[in-house]
């Protein structure tokens, strides 16, 4: 079939195969025409203008009589022994036609006894092409009963249409070339080649259905490539999708299909989206995907296929002093527009309690135990002590883990969390400041001062928090400061691992662990390296602290 372009430019559309056709560049000559009337030109009387049909040409003798039996009204005249005739189209307009005996016009040479019967056999057969005399020949058909006939050479293929598309299947991008030189070598054998690659194309059956896969040369082992009658493509029109995307999206369809849906949605792998509308990716450089809920959506015989992407109205991960922001944020902000400065602070403030009330629950339960194994000794610190060790044996971060994910099933709330934090950690860690006040007791308990209780018959509970204590109350502050650190650390720790203060609350731990993957630590340096140092700065002033209070109540460090 032939086509032609807005500028008139002529293209050859050839069949290829079942659902395969080219569009060829085409080197045409017009010969002839094949009709019982063939019209020469138009004449206009109101602008006395004469406009001959495509590809006719006539002398000026011939103009001039076609004007003249016009403006005469005459019905037809003789011009070189043919006779033409002259019809009245209205407006003004008249048509000037040759009725051919022979039923071909020839525009060129003709190319020879017996092409007129080629002709004819060709149309009756219903054929746009044949060949004659070594050369091929196009029939396009220009008015009912009247064909151009074009002697043809077949160019270069310009493009190629098709209901088949190709999916590579490793999900990258399918060139147009490619594709191209895959539909033209599965029409030609069953091979071709691309950028210096061959290929080679193979029917196969996988689940009881027929596929046709395109290997590499040599590597039969895995298809490259795949032709497929279902077509998946962003609505942009640039950009790969995963062959797992467009499988999920084929299976979801079908079934559609079958159940009369014209809406649906699946939960598959989508492109991670970063604040700022672009796609995340990892240390490798590779794209991040995440479950993404889809709506599908039936739109005649095509489908829609749709996903929510958000556009962020407060400033996320705005930088320190940035511009765009509406207010000034020192440290910028976070994933949520929090300003970082006041949420480090704020942070700060939980930190700090969750060490102080975890390091007064250890303490007071360690004097408690420690006080009464120290004092009473025998069976009853014997007991204590098997007690302690049972918990310097214990795993605490797997313990940890456990509560954690029973409280994340629960849903509890972040101020009932927080207090169920401190209330385990605490209860973990009295054992070694119940070691550290039975040890001291057990030397106080014989000196002079205890004896003189027992003689004042002092009750027990009265000897003990009254007058041995308050003489271990300097190692417990030595060591309750030496372990704040600690706990602050501890609870970082833990946060960062998901386990610990859950938002809205912010401590130092969950605000390193919300830029936690690599591609937020490389961003968004600006957020967690403040968080961090001032977790080692903290720690290391409370040892300091705690290092200064033991030299201070260290009878040796007296002079």
């Amino acid at each position: 079939m032939l086509v032609k372009s807005d500028s008139g430019e002529k293209y050859l559309v050839q069949y290829q195969a079942d659902n395969v056709y080219t569009l060829n560049v085409s080197n045409l000559n017009r010969i002839g025409v094949h009709a019982s009337e063939l019209l020469i030109c138009e004449f206009d009387m109101l602008t006395q203008t004469l406009t001959y049909s495509e590809g006719i040409v006539m002398d000026e003798a011939f103009g001039e009589m076609a004007k003249t039996a016009a403006m005469d009204n005459l019905d037809k005249f003789v011009y070189d022994g043919k006779t033409y005739a002259v019809e009245n189209t209205g407006r003004k307009k008249y048509a000037v036609k040759y009725y051919a005996d022979s039923g071909i016009q020839y525009i060129a040479e003709n190319p020879g006894g017996g092409f007129e019967d080629a002709v004819l056999a060709a149309i009756t057969e219903g054929e746009k092409t044949f060949e004659f005399g070594g050369s091929r020949y196009l029939l396009d058909q220009a008015a009912p009963g009247a064909y151009d006939i074009y002697k043809f050479a077949i160019g270069d293929i310009l493009f190629v249409c098709s209901t088949y598309s190709v999916d590579i299947l490793s999900g990258a991008a399918v060139p147009a070339d490619f594709v191209k030189a895959a539909l033209i070598g599965y029409c030609r054998g069953g091979a071709f080649s691309y950028n210096g690659i061959d290929y080679v194309i193979s029917e196969e059956i996988e689940n009881r259905d027929t596929v046709v896969n395109i290997y590499r040369l040599g590597e039969t082992k895995n298809p490259y490539a795949r032709f497929t009658t279902f077509s998946v493509s962003r609505h942009s029109g640039s950009g790969d999708l995963t062959i797992e995307f467009k499988e999920d999206v084929r299976r979801k369809i079908e079934e559609m299909i079958e159940q009369g849906k014209s809406v649906d949605t699946l939960i598959t792998k989508v492109e991670k989206q970063a604040s700022d509308g672009s796609v995340m990716v990892d240390e490798d450089g590779n794209v991040i995907y995440e479950d993404t809920k889809v709506t599908i959506t039936r739109k005649g015989d095509n489908y829609t296929i749709t996903c929510d992407r958000f556009r962020y109205l407060i400033d996320r991960y705005a930088p320190p002093f940035s511009e765009v922001s509406t207010d000034v944020h020192i440290l910028g902000t976070d994933g949520d527009g929090f300003d970082i400065f006041a949420r480090i602070m704020y942070g700060g403030r939980i930190s700090l309690m969750v060490g102080f009330v975890v390091v007064i629950i250890e303490t007071i339960l360690g004097i408690i135990m420690g006080g009464i194994s120290g004092y009473f000794g025998g069976w009853v610190d014997t007991l204590i002590m098997r007690l302690v060790e049972i918990f310097y044996c214990i795993p605490s971060l797997p313990i940890m883990i456990i509560i954690g994910a029973y409280l994340d099933a629960e849903q509890v709330n972040p101020y009932i969390r927080l207090i169920w934090l401190m209330a385990v950690l605490g209860f973990l860690g009295w054992a070694s400041v119940a070691r550290l006040v039975r040890g001291q007791i057990l030397s106080l308990r014989e000196q002079e001062f205890m004896l003189a209780t027992e003689v004042e018959g002092l009750r027990v509970s009265r000897r003990i928090f009254r007058h041995l204590i308050p003489n271990v109350m300097p190692q417990l502050i030595v060591t309750a400061t030496a372990g704040l650190g600690s706990v602050i650390l501890l609870e970082s720790t833990l946060s960062f691992l998901g386990l610990g203060v859950k938002h809205p609350l912010a401590t130092w731990g969950t605000m390193i662990n919300s830029v936690s993957d690599y591609n937020s630590m490389v961003n968004y340096t600006y957020i967690w390296i403040p968080v961090g140092l001032l977790i080692c700065l903290t720690v290391i002033a409370f040892n300091f602290v705690g290092d200064g209070l033991r030299d201070a109540f260290d009878p040796k460090m007296k002079s």
